[in-house]
């Protein structure tokens, strides 16, 4: 690649990260302000749950769709189309009315931006693998996925501040940076590479419906409980749904997604690496918020700096692991990856109960570090492994088996969470010689997300004991959800292990 050409490489990866970049920050952005949106509009405490759900269900249902469309229609048109949608969403959040309207406008218009990231984030990673050749893919997603991933913790760190200003300034910070990477992308010109070909109408309703149950019976898990039926019903109506796309897709002639390259063992592994990793990795950050908050007591904005913390190790893991990937391939930085982070998780948990960030800062760097050796790797290498006419449908592959790990995760761990709290605090009640059920009422106000650390003033003295004991008795739940964590990335290395193939893809597919 000439001078000029790696130059403008480059200027198309600080495009395709500049609008990437609003879909990570409102993983994260929108669950800080959350408490000053209710207050201002008088939210249902359903409506603040769709809010941040809403958002993941229309990208978890449309990523797959997205992608193939991005194949089909091209990749610059669809980065561009997605950056707008997403803008012009963000842009009607803020501007939500006060009144009747207010929590259906907002929620509306929450989905509409889950729906311009699905068609944006998989066009953006397929030009990013079409401006660089094979050998310089690792280094080049290495930086993508270290500055757009650690724009996630960043979200904390601007809500805090941005809430202080105006709650819907949360929205409003992003039409700045779309017009950023709009400028970007006009002065980059990215290649904008289509192949036509006949929309699968029928595939992308069944994965789309699949997914959309799926996922929302995982996110309403923690409402409706593991023993609703209503809860299993969404999961196991999803997964029906899913495995009948799965036998539309292999018989039809112009499939949404061609499943064939499952047949490809690194592949397979990388997608099924991808899928563990993310039932710790997205649950993090919220898990790690409400630690630092509860537990040792630190605002908003200083729970942005202390994932930050993390992002210490990942972003210095992804440089290394791209590296590794260009120079051997994936399996030597997913396969220590895996283990580091395993250990690291099950260290950092063990740090939890002592309160202090002093004892755990060099558990979470450990932990990012093996993250950050796995994310890019395994997600390179498998997009690595598909024709360039497919590059976004493989992308599209990829997020929607990360967004299932996610949710999975989100659910899964967030039910031991909310178990264990509540087991714990009611434990700490009965040895003060008062009801379980004060222990059980508190955990259920804490999981709800309010009076997280309030102490409300002449509480009788075995009461304020468990109210006392929150700090300690939710680092032990954490604890647990911690070493839950672990337990998934040590499957992910033993999988990696044994199963991930050695060796580089050479050139293009």
């Amino acid at each position: 690649m000439n001078q000029s050409g790696a130059k403008n490489s480059k200027l198309i990866l600080a495009a395709m990260i500049f609008a990437v970049s609003m879909t990570f920050i409102d993983q994260t952005i929108v669950a800080i302000a959350i408490p000053s949106i209710q207050d201002d509009l008088s939210l249902s405490a359903t409506g603040v749950q769709w809010i941040i759900n809403g958002y993941l269900l229309s990208l978890s249902a449309l990523f797959a769709f997205g992608g193939r469309l991005a194949d089909i229609a091209g990749h610059r048109r669809m980065v561009v189309l997605g950056v707008v949608i997403f803008a012009t969403a963000s842009a009607l959040c803020g501007a939500t009315p006060t009144g009747s309207l207010d929590e259906t406008w907002l929620i509306v218009f929450r989905v509409i931006q889950g729906a311009g990231a699905a068609i944006m984030f998989p066009a953006a990673l397929a030009i990013v693998l079409n401006a660089f050749p094979v050998s310089e893919r690792g280094k080049a997603m290495a930086i993508f996925f270290a500055i757009a991933g650690g724009l996630t913790a960043v979200g904390p760190l601007a809500g805090g501040y941005l809430v202080e200003i105006d709650w819907r300034a949360i929205f409003w910070v992003n039409i700045p940076v779309a017009i950023i990477a709009l400028f970007l992308i006009w002065k980059s010109k990215p290649a904008d590479e289509k192949h036509p070909a006949p929309i699968d109408n029928t595939g992308t309703a069944l994965i789309t419906l699949g997914m959309g149950f799926a996922v929302l019976g995982l996110q309403q898990s923690s409402v409706w409980g593991w023993d609703s039926p209503a809860t299993w019903a969404c999961i196991a109506g999803g997964l029906v749904i899913l495995a009948s796309f799965v036998r539309y897709e292999l018989r039809t002639e112009n499939p949404l997604l061609r499943l064939e390259i499952f047949k490809d063992r690194a592949f397979a592994v990388d997608n099924v690496i991808l899928f563990l990793l993310m039932i710790p990795f997205v649950p993090l950050f919220f898990f790690a918020s409400m630690y630092a908050q509860i537990s040792l007591g630190e605002s908003a904005s200083e729970t942005g700096l202390y994932l930050l913390i993390f992002f210490a190790g990942f972003a210095t893991a992804s440089q290394q692991g791209g590296r590794l990937l260009d120079k051997v391939g994936a399996r030597a930085a997913v396969v220590p990856g895996c283990a580091i982070a395993a250990v690291g998780f099950y260290l950092w948990g063990n740090s939890l109960t002592e309160l202090s960030v002093s004892d755990q800062w060099y558990w979470i760097v450990l932990a990012g570090i093996g993250v950050g050796l796995v994310l890019s790797p395994a997600n390179t290498d498998a997009l690595n492994r598909v024709s360039r006419d497919r590059y976004g449908e493989a992308t599209g592959i990829t997020q929607t088996v990360r967004n299932f790990g996610s949710s999975l995760g989100l659910a899964v761990l967030g039910s031991v969470l909310i178990l264990e709290n509540r087991s714990n605090l009611e434990a700490t009640a009965d040895k003060n010689g008062i009801p379980k059920e004060v222990g059980s009422e508190i955990a259920d106000t804490i999981s709800q997300g309010t009076g997280a650390g309030e102490s409300p003033e002449h509480l009788p003295a075995p009461v304020q004991k468990v109210v006392d004991a929150i700090p300690h008795d939710f680092a032990l739940a954490s604890r647990t959800v911690f070493y839950g964590m672990a337990a998934v990335m040590a499957v992910a290395f033993v999988v990696a292990l044994v199963r991930m193939p050695a060796g580089k893809v050479e050139e293009e597919v």
